[in-house]
């Protein structure tokens, strides 16, 4: 070999040094890696949504830094899904068709899941869903890195009766299919409790105000509030709550919605002292996560907050890119082999694929609002739980009539687009 070779191949290392390892990227002539980031960027979901686009672009980006993958680079391409499930599944077949994904992650309501695992089934590709939810659910062709029910609503229940000495529940949501679902869990784990139902409450989807929801509450005056309130509608209740004097010293609310970036984009007097229930919070004392939320603040601003949907979205990305790494290959039904094979020590602890159900072992924490914005954590479980889609309370084949008839008796969609629905404050589980 002559020197001016052996000089030439110094140049092009130490570029590849200073630049990032950018040179053997675009240098290959390999098409990239594309991956389809469909989310809300606009819309009454998009206070929630912006968060997981964020992660799953510095994933990409991290892992671009490291050399790609196979040697090629990884291209996010965002679709908006204007949280609307019908727009998503439009997105969701255009980035498979148009933009020739080679994998979409994404979505955050149930309603919008619901309407893209069709498309995702029907073209044989691959998805990651990276939101907790309420379970009920195993596609082929998905994988959930958020929590189901068994490993978020079921845990801070336990903890509500068994800490907060809670009797008697309230559940509200908003009128979609996650928060009827998450209830009807809660529910049937209340029968086995003991414990007791004074009330049921929906808004519409986006709802702006929360005046008849707060006043059944003032009524029949409950231990304990359990919201699956998602959204904007966040930002009317604690308010109301507030203005009308419940206060969580009288009547804690346990969220499954509300997160550190939320908490952002509300009057955090209304909050302060309320609590959530998630899989991650920032304030975990880990290096791993010092790391992450490190390395996010550096990239969106030191005034950006994590929360349990970006650490899911962000390690989503990861274990996708461990699972190329293992098949050699960015084709969906090799990758998604290879996934369900895939652990990472992640921000909030080891999290693993369970093969059977498609689903990751998640820890769960209980988390009080402070009034700088973040959460103390006041409780915890040791491990991490086993995913179970299915509850036992109920067999599948009873678990998925119940969907059928939601279903159907909202017209054939996710979300029940009539006027509120109430449920009569004397029903017990």
């Amino acid at each position: 070999m002559g020197r001016g070779v052996i000089v030439g191949i110094g140049l092009v290392v130490a570029t590849a040094v200073v630049g990032g390892l950018t040179w053997a990227l675009a240098g290959t002539g390999l098409e990239p890696i594309r991956v389809g980031i469909l989310h809300s960027e606009t819309g009454p979901m998009a206070i929630s949504e912006k968060a997981m686009i964020e992660a799953e672009v510095l994933a990409i980006e991290q892992i671009n830094a490291n050399g790609g993958l196979l040697g090629r680079r990884v291209s996010p391409v965002i679709a908006d899904g204007k949280s609307d499930p019908v727009i998503f599944a439009q997105q969701a077949d255009r980035l498979i068709t148009q933009e020739k994904v080679d994998v979409i992650i994404g979505c955050w309501t149930s309603a919008s899941r619901k309407s893209v695992v069709p498309v995702i089934e029907q073209a044989n590709h691959l998805m990651i869903y990276p939101m907790a939810y309420e379970g009920l659910e195993i596609s082929p062709n998905l994988v959930y890195t958020g929590a189901c029910a068994n490993q978020q609503v079921l845990p801070a229940l336990r903890w509500c009766f068994d800490i907060l000495n809670a009797r008697k529940f309230f559940l509200i949501g908003s009128d979609y299919v996650w928060p009827h679902t998450v209830n009807a869990i809660a529910k049937d784990a209340l029968k086995g409790m003991g414990g007791e139902l004074v009330g049921e409450e929906y808004c519409p989807f986006g709802a702006t105000e929360a005046d008849a929801i707060v006043a059944k509450i003032k009524e029949v005056q409950p231990d304990v509030v359990l919201s699956t309130i998602a959204g904007e509608t966040n930002l009317a209740f604690y308010s109301r709550l507030r203005n009308q004097g419940i206060t969580p010293d009288k009547i804690p609310v346990v969220s499954f919605s509300i997160a550190e970036n939320e908490l952002q984009k509300m009057e955090i007097k209304d909050v302060v002292g309320h609590y959530s229930a998630w899989n991650y919070f920032q304030s975990i004392d880990r290096p791993e996560n010092e790391d992450f939320v490190r390395k996010f603040k550096a990239k969106y601003g030191e005034d950006r907050v994590a929360n349990d949907v970006t650490a899911a979205a962000y390690n989503g990305i990861r274990l996708w890119a461990q699972a190329v790494d293992e098949a050699k290959s960015a084709l969906p039904r090799e990758v998604m082999t290879a996934l369900l094979r895939q652990s990472l020590d992640a921000n909030e602890g080891v999290i693993s694929v369970d093969p059977e159900t498609r689903h990751t072992w998640r820890p769960f924490f209980m988390g009080r609002t402070r009034a700088d914005g973040q959460f103390d954590l006041v409780w915890s479980l040791p491990k991490p739980i086993r995913p179970e889609p299915y509850p036992l309370t109920r067999s599948v084949g009873d678990w998925n009539k119940y969907l059928e008839e939601l279903y159907r008796g909202w017209g054939g969609s996710w979300t029940n687009r009539s006027s509120t629905v109430s449920k009569p404050t004397s029903e017990s589980p």
